[in-house]
């Protein structure tokens, strides 16, 4: 009975791959016979995302490549196994399967030491992004990037999909006193690039700080394009953060993640919808969800919703508000949908507004995460997405034909 049970486990994972579109950097490297690492000694920079479209691990793949020599792992926030909880340091262990060490980057360092490098030739990257800024993992790549430029080391980035699209634009570009390990480079909120077309655009503008280019290496994707969903590519999705645990969590992020550095209501962090959904105790559900299903907002819709969160902002009390649903991703202004909340419960609640009565402790948090300290006093004043909307666009054309020439895909 086992026998048949694990068989047909391996029968499923066989499918999975079989069934897929697109193929992730990492088995087009692995078809190549690792070529590009011949030889080498390497670093690897990866979390349970990384993964192949059987759901093996990239570093168990590179562990065993021939001619390959696995040397390092660096643990980015939650850990290169993912057993480390949002916004904890990681540690430096031993990988217990493959006994590598694995370098902490997310704790007192967020990027390696020259001493973490000393036996590798070129570190690899292969995180699954969520394609928004604020995500860590692609500060963990450019900063990395940095490191490898500074020492003359190469760097590999194992490309995958951008589960937002790779044409999805949205924005203000962070500005020069906003940079932080939420906002680390120039770019837009949501900045329709893969993470190897993002490690291209980083080196070629000359954005890493140390204004030095590292000797980069982009494995591309083969079968994908940029206008693809997730779920088009075939690809099983593996979380890359706890609260992402569907590819459709990445369309959610971006739409109530700033409003959620406010600690002002839930955003369903703690409840089986993260990032899907605005509520608190004094919301009024269905007056809430008419006045933004009038606004007629492209691409998204609402509906009442009552919940009592299990963990986080307003555990265990019974608190009420919109479920929001992005029914065409291509249209949603995705990240202008949690100023619409805002704006309507200011007016709905005006006890309750959010840049007077959000937690002031994180305005600091907030405006790194927007990128500019310009938007929240802006909003504040009238709470109204009419005063800010011009700001927050205002980079995205620019940065659409400047990064179009770093497209891999059509």
């Amino acid at each position: 009975m086992i026998k048949k049970l694990l068989s047909a486990a391996f029968a499923a994972c066989v499918a999975l791959g079989v069934s897929a579109q697109v193929k992730p950097g990492i088995e087009v490297l692995r078809d190549n016979n690792f070529a590009q690492l011949q030889g080498k000694r390497v670093g690897l920079i990866t979390n349970p995302s990384g993964v192949d479209n059987n759901l093996r691990s990239t570093i168990d793949i590179l562990n065993q490549a021939p001619g390959v020599t696995l040397t390092a792992l660096y643990g980015p926030e939650h850990g290169v196994r993912g057993d480390v909880h949002a916004g904890d340091h990681v540690s430096n262990s031993v990988d217990p399967k493959t006994g590598v060490p694995v370098y902490s980057i997310y704790g007192s360092s967020q990027r390696p030491t020259a001493d973490m490098l000393k036996d590798v030739d070129v570190l690899v990257y292969d995180i699954q992004d969520n394609g928004c800024r604020s995500f860590t993992f692609i500060s963990t790549m450019g900063l990395a990037m940095d490191v490898c430029a500074e020492l003359g080391k190469e760097f590999m980035v194992l490309d995958r999909p951008n589960p937002v699209g790779g044409n999805k634009v949205e924005g203000c570009i962070t500005e020069d006193d906003c940079y932080s390990f939420v906002s680390q480079f120039p770019i837009p909120y949501l900045y329709g690039l893969t993470p190897g077309e993002l490690a291209n655009y980083l080196n070629e503008e000359g954005l890493l700080q140390s204004g030095k280019k590292v000797d980069l290496t982009v494995v591309p994707m083969d079968g994908y394009k940029r206008d693809m969903s997730f779920a088009e590519t075939g690809m099983p999705w593996v979380l890359p953060s706890p609260h992402i645990p569907t590819p459709e969590s990445s369309l959610y992020y971006p739409a109530s993640g700033i409003l959620g550095e406010l600690d002002y209501m839930s955003i369903g962090v703690g409840y089986t919808l993260p990032f899907k959904l605005f509520a608190a105790s004094w919301v009024d559900a269905e007056k809430l969800s008419d006045r933004l299903n009038a606004l007629e907002i492209p691409g998204v819709a609402f509906r009442p919703i009552h919940i009592k969160p299990f963990y986080a902002f307003a555990k265990g009390e019974d608190i009420q508000g919109v479920e929001y649903y992005v029914t065409d991703p291509q249209i949603a202004p995705l990240t202008l949908i949690q100023f619409y909340v805002m704006q309507e419960l200011a007016e709905l609640h005006p006890d309750h507004k959010a840049m007077e009565t959000g937690n002031p402790k994180r305005f600091n948090m907030l405006d790194k995460v927007m990128g500019s300290k310009n938007l929240r006093p802006a909003f504040a004043k009238n709470h109204k997405v009419a005063d800010i909307i011009d700001y927050w666009n205002k980079d995205v054309e620019p940065f659409k034909q400047a990064k179009a020439k770093y497209h891999l895909y059509n």
